[in-house]
């Protein structure tokens, strides 16, 4: 039952016994309060299955209880006893079931049968598997273009999986791979090779137990990546400086209470995290960077006019990097009034944490969404990389720059081969391996696949997991745009936006998922993943699949491309899908850094694929790590509207991604409800609004279309001047398409432009319930 709509502090810490009960009350929701327990002491276990939350690492040496909140939250809405059985589907049709909030269509439970869409009932109807695949095979082989189809995929895709799913798509024609990494992380992607040389973190789990500081910018550890806080509360009782950055003051970020520690779970007591939290303004980020990069400038300077050590590591910048020098003279031209005004800090401030990471020999930068999504987002990371080469802080123990992922297997997905721009090395490997030409042009990411449909160059959309429909900006085109297209096919463990969303004819294809036994020609399969800090490790279920019904992702896969392919193609479909050893075997051959794959996967905790920036090795074309200029300190473009205000979107405490566990969310004190919008007093009262008042958000759209989401209720909260914030996926029709990074093409969701409008009675359509899950 859902709680009383109610606003209320939420006073203890994070974690601890609120985690507990939480955990608890998800395993019962979903049926699963005994078993449940059982599945959760397998997850992260070197035997055992990977989270399929969040991409934060297993420690080497796990303990019992290798999970999270949010992890067993995860577990439970994927493990659930309830079913989503044909019968659901006769009962209700689309059009029905879209004035559903998503909150209540994932609580069906697991789908259990392939099912069509019939537009003459407008009810999904069962459908046989090779019926479904020979479906698939006529739309795509009835294009007249490779290109005019679309192939998403999830980070929930293992490597396996994902490895089939690139070599099907490419035989079939086409490089259109849009993927949920184009979403977030993409600016890491693009951003790191420019000055680091390599699209990932340079990190591994244990410099957190070295590390003298840790600054976290942009980054909800508490929500997003719970079992990052042990590695904090760790970090923070041995003496280490957590210095944090983000607009809300997030309860994880001031003090948690592990639930393995029995000393602080008996006695009630927590751990501080942050030695010091600041409340940077949306979009203020770089101001900060280019702020602490100026003391540190200044501060080098001054100790070298008084004979003491330098404070930046001239050592190591001569030895391997280069543009310092353009940088400094950035530097110097950027007043400290700016820095003060766009951060919404002080001089003082921003001082007393530079001074903070000048006294750490070794330190790590953490980074999430508050850095990446933003029109400027691949920029942004590359000043976090700039602040790291100042002091050397890449290449050594205890230091260097972390980006945490988000979904458990975004970051391997791209690794094997999930991209739109795939390197002339790979696509050569590929063709020498299967003895097939991929095609050279680069394909759609996110943005572009979007922007091709609303053009009406699409005809087939098919999605490995995930929830598009929901996920993606500027709903009134985008949604409108998926319409339109002839077949539209969800790769599914649960019901959702995207199975509604959809085109003239549709399907809903179930998969297993990451909890259960995977039984294929050779006996149960193991899969692979990679974490966020490049370690890959293998995942294997072991509770029994929810439908008899279900196939395994690489087993859809491979149906696929024979029902689209047939005799034409190259590739033994059958052997790979019949042992994933051959799978992982060709992924090696095409793939060296995957050397011994097979063996090395069999070694608990798996193996690290290897950092060329971890090693000091920069693989840019001046062999070089490069300081890079970000010019101004805006990172977004301001229409200008000085009674404007800053839109952040949020994941609440009780959602992963798009995915809705409940409609509360506790550590900001939210009960029973999402359609919410966080605003100061002093906004409130320049606009005469009080607490409960009901508001519409506008964008202030450039283009001449108007987006708004309407009745968002007033919640007072201690946020930064000129910045207000909403959850997600409810505000993303609020983010125009043309809104993003130009060189990642990420969507800048953490930073839009809105006014408030006082709401007037709007009647609370069936849309408009939809989008609040109320």
């Amino acid at each position: 039952m859902a709680p009383r709509k109610s606003i209320r502090p939420y006073k203890s810490a994070a974690g601890g016994w609120g985690a507990l009960r939480a955990t608890g009350t998800a395993l019962t929701e979903q049926g699963i309060a005994l078993s449940g327990s059982t599945t959760l002491l397998r997850m992260n276990q070197p035997t055992g299955f990977d989270c399929p939350g969040c991409a934060w690492p297993d420690p080497k040496h796990t303990s019992s209880f290798e999970f999270c909140e949010n992890g067993a939250k995860a577990v439970a809405w994927e493990a659930t006893a309830r079913r989503c059985m044909p019968e659901f589907f006769a009962a209700h049709t689309v059009s029905e079931l879209e004035g559903w909030s998503d909150y209540d269509l994932e609580m069906q439970g697991r789908i259990t049968d392939p099912m069509v869409y019939d537009r003459a009932s407008d009810r999904y109807l069962p459908i046989d598997w090779d019926d479904a695949f020979a479906l698939i095979g006529r739309h795509l082989n009835g294009l007249a273009d490779p290109n005019a189809a679309e192939f998403y995929t999830s980070g929930r895709t293992s490597n396996e999986a994902a490895f089939l799913y690139q070599l099907f798509v490419r035989e079939f024609g086409t490089n259109n791979f849009p993927d949920c990494s184009n979403m977030c992380h993409e600016s890491t992607s693009v951003g790191l090779p420019k000055s680091l040389g390599v699209g990932k973190g340079t990190c591994l789990l244990e410099d957190f137990d070295l590390a003298d500081a840790i600054f976290i910018f942009g980054q909800n550890p508490g929500t997003n990546s719970p079992r990052m806080m042990t590695s904090l509360h760790n970090a923070s009782r041995r003496g280490a400086a957590i210095i944090s950055f983000n607009p809300f003051r997030e309860r994880a970020l001031e003090r948690f209470q592990a639930p393995q520690n029995p000393i602080e779970m008996v006695t009630m007591t927590s751990t501080p995290i942050s030695s010091r939290l600041y409340q940077v303004r949306v979009g203020g980020d770089v101001a900060v960077l280019k702020g602490m990069m100026k003391v540190l400038v200044e501060a080098d300077e001054s100790a070298v006019a008084a004979d003491k050590p330098h404070v930046l590591d001239w050592d190591f910048i001569h030895g391997h990097t280069q543009g310092l020098d353009a940088v400094v003279a950035d530097l110097r031209a950027t007043p400290w009034d700016a820095i003060e005004r766009m951060s919404g800090l002080s001089q003082a401030d921003i001082t007393a944490a530079a001074e903070v990471y000048m006294r750490a020999d070794r330190a790590i930068l953490v980074y999430g969404m508050g850095i990446v999504q933003h029109s400027r987002g691949t920029q942004n990371v590359q000043q976090i990389a700039n602040l790291a080469l100042m002091r050397g802080n890449v290449g050594k123990p205890g230091a260097g720059v972390c980006p945490v992922r988000g979904h458990s297997n975004v970051q391997g997905d791209r690794t094997v081969g999930i991209t739109e721009t795939p390197s002339d090395e790979f696509l050569d490997r590929l063709e020498r391996r299967f003895g097939f030409k991929p095609p050279r042009a680069h394909g759609h990411n996110v943005v572009t696949a979007l922007e091709a449909m609303v053009r009406g160059e699409v005809k087939v959309f098919i999605a490995m997991g995930g929830n598009f429909a929901a996920a993606v900006p500027d709903w009134q085109q985008t949604q409108n745009a998926i319409r339109s297209l002839d077949l539209t096919v969800q790769i599914s463990t649960k019901l959702n936006r995207s199975h509604l969303i959809i085109g003239r004819e549709a399907l809903i294809l179930p998969c297993l998922g990451r909890t259960e036994v995977d039984n294929q020609a050779t006996g149960p399969q193991s899969i692979t993943v990679e974490d966020s800090m490049s370690m890959v490790h293998a995942s294997a279920g072991q509770n029994r699949p929810a439908s008899e019904r279900l196939l395994s992702e690489p087993a859809i896969v491979a149906a696929m491309a024979k029902a689209t392919l047939g005799a034409r193609s190259v590739v033994d479909w059958d052997g790979l899908v019949a042992d994933y050893d051959l799978i992982r075997g060709a992924i090696e051959d095409v793939l060296p850094i995957f050397q011994a794959y097979n063996a090395r996967v069999r070694v608990p905790g798996g193996f690290h694929l290897a950092s060329t920036a971890r090693e000091r090795i920069w693989m840019t074309p001046s062999g070089r790590a490069n300081f890079l200029v970000f010019e101004g300190l805006g990172e977004d473009p301001d229409p200008g509207d000085a009674d404007g205000l800053w839109l952040t979107t949020v994941r609440s405490h009780d959602q992963y991604n798009t995915t809705i566990y409940s409609l509360s969310d506790r550590y900001r004190g939210v009960f029973g409800q999402r359609d919410v919008l966080f605003i100061n007093q002093r906004e409130m009262d320049k606009r005469g609004l009080k607490a409960d008042d009901r508001v519409d958000l506008v964008t202030q759209s450039t283009d001449g279309i108007k987006r708004a989401v309407r009745e968002f209720r007033i919640v007072p909260y201690a946020f930064p001047d000129g910045c207000c914030a909403a959850y997600y996926p409810e505000t993303n029709p609020l983010v125009p398409l043309y809104l993003r990074d130009p060189s990642s093409f990420t969507p800048s969701s953490k930073a839009i432009q809105i006014r408030l409008v006082r709401s007037h009675g709007h009647e609370m359509t069936a849309e408009h319930v939809v989008r609040l899950g109320v």
